[in-house]
């Protein structure tokens, strides 16, 4: 493989965050009785007219803007022709050569740009609900008509890891702007990418294929992965690639045919009659861009410059916005930049990827991480008894000094009970014992370590290293 290159594009379809579908006054509802969220509009009932969401416009024009695009002045709808059983106009309302913006970028992680060729505003189709065991299937048109944003790249992705950090990198940059939440479980963000595979060194590009639908970033990635390797496995083997749209087989892990894959002019695009064209001024766009809030990239380089972070941990907190809201909250209460961002960074982290929690689900205060920063500072709780209250605090609340009685994990600086301690890890480490006369001074360590678990990580470790020379002595 190494004789040959992955040329990629992925095209992106974000669900707006609005109360209502773009063209009618719908509900959006997630997880609502199929069928109950529509109306003559958006059902395509003859004599209906749709009517242009102001809100799902702006906010399109908010998500252009974070991804650095230029804003058309003068936009317009069309008709996007195409049958399926889940589009019961047979036409999707969406933008072909008049897109309300253009000419954007990305930049991932390790500072490349990925280029955006526009981004689009369209109503989304209905959902087929297919039979585990049989031949039916089932139509819920809730979702007609909802507003999605496409985003579609320029063909600027070299690897399956680059994919995957664009489109970190764009749920980012989108959740920060509030412009959509981006829940890919409720299918509020779904990607579709296009490849081809090329000769190392040569300039035109190979027969494309699609891979629809995928709502998920380490399916996209693993997608990407094996559909190069087929690709390449085929050109050397002397088969002729076929441009089609393929699906993802997640229980297999292979691509699949769908179908051939349509070009423009099998839609039959033409302007919408039914929406008029929208000129858009240059005080609308600044009143938009004035209520972006501060994105990603410039909350990085701000917690790096004010509050003395490293790159990493001023990129693992600002990838977050709740994470970077409760960092920022806690630094400014404690005075204590650093020891809070350590926390966050290393224990918060490790909390929620062991117990598969959402920073949304964190019942912790930023007032409660500073009353524990300052227990541990004021010696009254060790740093592994912190550690156990935090985990706490994540999942239940409360305050830390509460925890601490109601688990009894005040420090231990009791002298008997230390001295008891210091014998039992004396008595089990007989070779760190030898290892320390016999002039080794780190062998101290796992005699502490044995002080500490005896007392289940509440001894003071000063107290807990001169019982344990007292008594060596």
């Amino acid at each position: 493989m190494a004789d040959y290159e992955l040329v990629a594009g992925i095209e992106t379809h974000v669900q707006l965050r609005t109360r209502t579908k773009l063209f009618c006054s719908c509900a959006i509802r997630f997880g609502a009785p199929p069928n109950t969220q529509v109306c003559p509009v958006c059902m395509g009932h003859p004599g209906s007219l749709p009517v242009l969401n102001r809100r799902a416009f702006e906010l399109a024009v908010r998500a252009a803007l974070a991804l650095n695009c230029s804003i058309a002045p003068f936009t317009k709808f069309d008709r996007k022709n195409y049958f399926y059983p889940d589009l019961p106009k047979n036409y999707q309302i969406s933008q072909y050569d008049l897109p309300f913006s253009s000419d954007g970028w990305v930049e991932i992680e390790g500072g490349k740009r990925i280029g955006l060729i526009r981004a689009h505003l369209e109503e989304d189709a209905g959902k087929l609900i297919h039979e585990e065991k049989g031949s039916r299937s089932f139509v819920d048109l809730n979702r007609t008509g909802v507003p999605l944003v496409e985003i579609v790249t320029r063909p600027d992705l070299r690897s399956a890891d680059e994919a995957y950090r664009y489109m970190t990198a764009l749920r980012t940059i989108l959740v920060y702007a509030g412009v959509s939440d981006c829940d890919m479980e409720k299918g509020e963000l779904r990607c579709d990418v296009n490849l081809s595979v090329r000769p190392r060194g040569r300039e035109e590009l190979g027969t494309k294929t699609e891979i629809k639908n995928l709502n998920s970033f380490k399916f996209a990635r693993a997608a990407l992965e094996y559909e190069f390797a087929r690709q390449v496995r085929a050109l050397e083997s002397g088969e002729r690639i076929v441009q089609e749209t393929r699906l993802w087989d997640v229980e297999k892990g292979v691509t699949r045919t769908m179908r051939s894959k349509e070009e423009a002019h099998d839609y039959r695009y033409f302007p919408e009659p039914d929406l008029p064209p929208l000129r858009v001024t240059e005080d609308w766009v600044a009143r938009i861009r004035s209520e972006i809030p501060e994105l990603p990239a410039a909350k990085r380089a701000r917690f790096q410059k004010d509050y003395g972070l490293g790159d990493y941990d001023a990129k693992v907190l600002a990838a977050d916005r709740e994470m970077s809201d409760f960092f920022e909250k806690a630094a400014r209460l404690s005075g204590k930049p650093k020891s809070v961002a350590n926390w966050l960074v290393n224990e918060l982290n490790k909390i929620l990827n062991e117990r598969k929690l959402e920073m949304a689900q964190v019942r912790a205060a930023p007032e409660g991480l500073v009353e524990l920063i300052a227990l541990v500072d004021a010696g009254t709780v060790t740093g592994a008894s912190a550690k156990e209250v935090f985990a706490d605090m994540v999942e239940r609340g409360g305050s830390p000094s509460d925890l601490v009685r109601e688990k009894g994990l005040g420090k231990v600086s009791d002298a008997a009970a230390l001295e008891a301690a210091a014998r039992a890890a004396i008595e089990a480490n007989p070779k760190a014992v030898a290892d320390l006369k016999a002039g080794k001074p780190a062998a101290i360590k796992s005699l502490i370590g044995g002080v500490m678990k005896a007392t289940k990580g509440r001894a003071d470790p000063k107290l807990a290293e001169e019982a344990l020379r007292k008594l060596l002595s």
